[in-house]
């Protein structure tokens, strides 16, 4: 019952029979039990038109860390186990340099923001790490890609766990932006979604059936080293012609140096775009049309129902998206041709709130697993205890097992329609769980501020 109230956020007592299967009267005794227990919180509120009283998870449970490792960045989010994001940073770093540097970055930003809301690490429950690269099989250590070189020779949960004392679960940042529009964003609703990030690499997240795909060697979603030129320039990966070496940030901004050379990242390219240079809107769009003509076959394979596009780049809407969209008539069949493809509503926000709801999700397993819960057998995933040993579980599943598209509702960050007190309701309609409505996971000032790009 706990796992499906703080899946949903909020739910009333008949939502929580519906949801469970459990009978009305179970579900009155076990919340009473919960809440003289105070592990969750009980108050008046309006379901459907009727009073109910609503169930919530305590919030002083305790909190989770969201890292989202970029090339060039680090962003940091702290959260309760509701989601309410109590303090959030980025800095800029060269993550590719140093992986050791990197993560002593990342735990002074922990550290500062724990300070920040009068906490210490001995509250943080679990630790979501998003990296730019694949993950192997058993989601420990990066896949043998010359991407982070420096990262090649460690454990980042392992390494990273040593230092905060607490659990670290790690995954492809892809996978986390996935998650994190799956949960809070354009992908609410859908079982079956395509996450591209197009940033200064292109990577895609998977999600079938309701659960993150990650494919045998943990390399499911690596778009960005499809063939596109066989004769074209070599690659990062040893290929030649990727569409990385298309797409990617330095192809880009190589692209334009000659004419501007005081557009450096791929943020000021879009700024100028978006604001009629006729060069870097040329650059943008020649951007989508090939990012299309991998999207439109990536739906032929995997029929998505929503592509939803993340990322640096995606802040450029429609430049973007407009020639993108017309490549899936062009290259995918029939049946997928129309395949909606819209924006992520978090922004560059998706993969550290992705982070947040990993950490969620793998502390909620281990407390399952605890209490001797049914976890099914067949989890893939490695569980090690924080310390010396702390370190990654399996982050394509949820904390029961289920799919975690399916029990994720409640609502979320504002679609940028304009109205400030707008919010999207978040339940997933669908045969397993209907919709609820309720107050909505609070994902901090940020989160109620407009995003870029059209919804």
């Amino acid at each position: 019952m706990l796992a499906a109230v703080r899946a949903h956020g909020v739910l009333s007592q008949a939502e929580i029979a519906r949801i469970t299967g459990l009978s009305p009267a179970s579900v009155s005794n076990i919340v009473h039990q919960l809440a003289d227990a105070d592990a969750v919180e009980l108050s008046p509120g309006i379901r459907g038109g009727r009073r109910a009283q609503e169930v919530r998870v305590r919030s002083d449970g305790g909190l989770v860390v969201g890292l989202d490792f970029g090339h060039r960045h680090i962003r940091v989010a702290v959260s309760d186990l509701r989601f309410v994001v109590r303090a959030e940073r980025r800095v800029e770093c060269d993550v590719g340099a140093s992986a050791l540097s990197a993560l002593a970055v990342a735990e002074r930003l922990v550290g500062e923001l724990l300070d920040e809301i009068g906490t210490t690490r001995c509250g943080v429950r679990a630790v979501g790490l998003g990296l730019p690269a694949p993950m192997g099989p058993d989601g420990g250590t990066l896949a043998a890609w010359p991407i982070l070189p420096s990262w090649a020779t460690i454990d980042p949960a392992r390494h990273l766990a040593k230092r905060l004392g607490a659990p670290v679960y790690a995954d492809n940042d892809a996978n986390l932006g996935a998650r994190g529009e799956l949960y809070f964003g354009a992908g609410r609703g859908v079982s079956d979604l395509a996450y591209i990030k197009a940033a200064t690499g292109l990577g895609a997240g998977l999600v079938v059936a309701g659960n993150v795909y990650r494919g045998f060697a943990g390399s499911a979603g690596e778009i960005g080293h499809l063939t596109i030129d066989e004769m074209g320039p070599v690659c990062s990966c040893g290929n030649r012609g990727c569409l990385e070496t298309m797409v990617g940030a330095p192809y880009l901004l190589e692209l334009i140096r000659h004419s501007h050379p005081d557009v450096r990242t791929v943020e000021q390219l879009v700024t100028c775009a978006l604001a009629g240079d006729g060069g870097c809107r040329r650059v943008v769009a020649d951007a989508g049309r090939h990012i299309g003509f991998v999207a439109a076959n990536l739906c032929n394979v995997v029929n998505p129902e929503r592509v939803v596009v993340g990322g640096d780049l995606a802040a450029a809407g429609d430049l973007l998206l407009e020639p993108l969209r017309s490549a899936m008539p062009r290259y995918a069949v029939v049946t997928v041709a129309s395949t909606p493809v819209v924006a992520a509503l978090t922004g560059e926000r998706a993969e550290v709130l992705g982070a947040l709801v990993l950490a969620v999700e793998q502390f909620q397993r281990r407390h399952d697993q605890a209490e001797g819960a049914d976890v099914p057998a067949d989890d893939p995933g490695r569980e090690v205890p924080s310390g010396d040993d702390a370190g990654v579980n399996d982050p394509g599943r949820d904390p029961a097992g289920r799919d975690s598209a399916r029990d994720s509702a409640g609502e979320a960050v504002r679609d940028g329609s304009g109205d400030p007190g707008f919010r999207t309701e978040a339940g997933l309609a669908n045969g397993h769980h209907p919709a609820v409505s309720g107050p909505a996971p609070d994902l901090g000032p940020a989160g109620r501020s407009p995003v870029s790009g059209p919804a």
